[in-house]
């Protein structure tokens, strides 16, 4: 294990900067440290839909094991250069979506985020995870970004969204069809 925070506050970012792992100073608003905000945002909104005590256990396991691989997507964006999710990584997103999806009836119109508060809160998280991956193409236009990163918060969207789907079937809740304004 590395360094131990000992103490919460250092003063050292109140001048608008943050220390990338390579301890170099950026700012706040620096493109990478958007980039791992937001993964680390979707980690946390992943912790409030974990927090919901009904949560069928096969989706707890698999969003624990997504909690951990985000937390080291995030140290991989604050490391520039450094890679640590992969092909399994993503193939391991890919066999969750299979998985969950195949007892799932196929979509025939657009469905709202809602339902059950589960499924609601899988939502948030499906939209600050396509947040992440913007932001993580963002900083790949300008800096190298690793392209499993890339590929895998595109497949964990599509999986939150899937899970959504679940946890209202789950709950024997009706998804939320869009109906076209008729005006």
């Amino acid at each position: 294990m590395g360094n131990r925070l000992t103490k919460i506050y250092t003063r050292t970012g109140d001048a608008g900067t943050t220390g990338l792992g390579t301890g170099e100073r950026v700012a706040k608003d620096h493109l990478r440290v958007e980039a791992y905000g937001t993964v680390d945002e979707l980690n946390s909104a992943l912790g409030a839909v974990l927090a919901i005590p009904e949560l069928p256990n096969p989706v707890n396991a698999c969003l624990t094991r997504i909690q951990h691989r985000l937390f080291d997507l995030g140290g991989e964006l604050c490391l520039p250069g450094h890679s640590v999710i992969d092909a399994r990584a993503v193939a391991a997103v890919e066999q969750h979506l299979d998985q969950f999806n195949a007892d799932l009836p196929p979509l025939k119109d657009f469905i709202l985020p809602g339902g059950t508060p589960a499924a609601a809160a899988c939502h948030v998280a499906r939209a600050v995870c396509r947040r992440a991956e913007r932001r993580c193409w963002t900083l790949a236009g300008k800096e190298p970004v690793n392209e499993f990163a890339l590929q895998y918060l595109n497949r964990l969207s599509d999986l939150l969204f899937v899970l959504a789907r679940v946890l209202n079937r789950a709950a024997g809740r009706d998804e939320p069809v869009w109906q076209k304004s008729p005006d």
